[in-house]
């Protein structure tokens, strides 16, 4: 573990020195040392993720769960003291976890195993999960396209209504309107934790109570919440919720699904073949119980425990910790856009509003992809677009914006620099003058 970890209650981040553990860090960019602000869409990595993806591969390397020989006895071991290890970081027991190649598979999962429940196929008790014609899946304004798209599809393919909670113009949601449209006929609800445009952490609580009370099923999407906050799934009370490993500087090509035991037991599987099954005959198949019986095939093995290395090195800074930074670095973010003419900041919540270090803005007369050409020519990466939200970019009034998330390693220099770039875009575009 890097030397620059402190430990102890109460610990203080120290984003200058955990610089070091990142090795892409110390290049420059365009001539410029390069300030990273694009960890929302993809974190960087740190050296003991890397090593230990490298000496799984170099050392250890087989499929697991298949061999009875020495390598594969230990990559199986390695593979699921991960699963304990990520478990264990969103608060979770590792039967509660299952492998995913990233959220998007995982959400899609739960998507079309209540596609299968709906068709009959599974144990009895996925009846529960069955949709029909009216019923209801509710979704937020504020969804990525991850967690909306696959309800969109499920709804054509079974008949149900797709509804979704506004988001209100400071950008948080309007939990009035959703407890008029949570209601009888209501199935699931599907929901950001927080949000990748407008970092703003929602009611979660709220939420889930709306949907207990009429039995509806809950599936959140934590990618931009496991990297950022102490998350504890199972407080959370959330019947199902997933996260990506290269958002929480772990490798590409891994993610979780969390989903609670009763949940996972009665829903069907939906990716089958090999590694999942108990008895195969010419006719039939038999499953394995959760989380096996939705791991069919090849699982990322050297991904998943990399992963764990990621969760242990950001559970070793404090989570806790973690967030005080973030919230910080969130809240110069929105002060600093607010004060720079012609920024309009999405989800200008006040500053009570709880939020991770991210922030999304339009700059009047200036495209988003100009103003992140601009930035990058400053050695600035930030993410430009609509940032798989293109609903909730239509709710603003705008088709792109351009964005900045920071994670453990954003120091207030990375800030300084990117504010002081902002505030040069419009003069430098000749896009001066009166804004609306």
């Amino acid at each position: 573990m890097s030397s620059t970890i402190a430990s102890g209650p109460g610990r203080v981040l120290d984003a200058a020195a955990l610089r070091g553990d990142f090795p892409i860090l110390g290049q420059t960019v365009n001539g410029e040392s390069l300030v990273y602000l694009d960890s929302g869409a993809t974190s960087q990595k740190p050296q003991v993720v890397l090593d230990t993806e490298i000496d799984f591969l170099t050392r250890a390397n087989s499929a697991v769960h298949r061999g009875a020989h020495t390598l594969a006895a230990e990559a199986t071991e390695l593979f699921e003291d991960a699963r304990e290890t990520v478990a264990g970081f969103v608060g979770a027991e590792p039967d509660n976890l299952v492998w995913t190649s990233g959220a998007t598979l995982a959400l899609n999962l739960v998507a079309y195993s209540i596609g299968n429940a709906t068709a009959g196929r599974g144990a009895p008790a996925s009846a529960r999960f069955a949709l029909h014609a009216g019923d209801e899946i509710v979704v937020t304004e504020a969804e990525h396209h991850a967690n909306l798209i696959p309800w969109q599809e499920l709804a054509a393919r079974t008949g149900a209504v797709l509804r979704h909670i506004p988001v209100r113009d400071d950008g948080t949601l309007d939990m009035d309107a959703a407890a008029e449209i949570i209601g009888e006929r209501t199935r699931i609800v599907a929901f950001t934790h927080v949000s990748n445009v407008l970092g703003i952490v929602n009611p979660v609580a709220g939420l889930v109570a709306l949907a207990r009370s009429v039995g509806a099923l809950t599936v959140m999407d934590a990618c931009q919440s496991v990297p950022h906050l102490a998350v504890d799934l199972p407080a959370l009370g959330v019947d199902l919720a997933a996260f990506s490993g290269h958002k929480m500087l772990g490798p590409y090509g891994v993610g979780g699904l969390y989903g609670r035991t009763e949940v996972l037991e009665a829903l069907p599987p939906f990716l089958t073949g090999g590694s999942m099954v108990t008895t195969v005959t010419l006719d039939e198949a038999g499953f394995l119980p959760a989380p096996q019986k939705f791991e069919a095939g090849t699982q990322p093995v050297s991904q998943a425990i990399a992963l764990a290395a990621a969760a242990r090195y950001l559970g070793a800074i404090g989570m806790d910790a973690v967030h005080a930074h973030e919230r910080e670095i969130g809240r110069r973010l929105m002060v600093g856009l607010r004060d720079i003419d012609g920024v309009r900041v999405l989800g200008d919540a006040d500053s009570d509003v709880d939020r991770v270090g991210l922030a999304s803005f339009d700059v009047a007369g200036v495209h988003a992809h100009d103003v992140g050409q601009f930035l990058d020519a400053r050695g600035i990466a930030v993410r430009v677009g609509h940032h798989c939200a293109k609903p909730l970019h239509a709710r603003f009034g705008l088709t792109a914006s351009v964005r900045a998330s920071a994670s453990v390693f954003t120091t207030d220099d990375d800030i300084d620099r990117f504010l002081d770039a902002v505030a040069g875009v419009r003069s430098y575009f000749g896009a001066e003058g009166p804004t609306a």
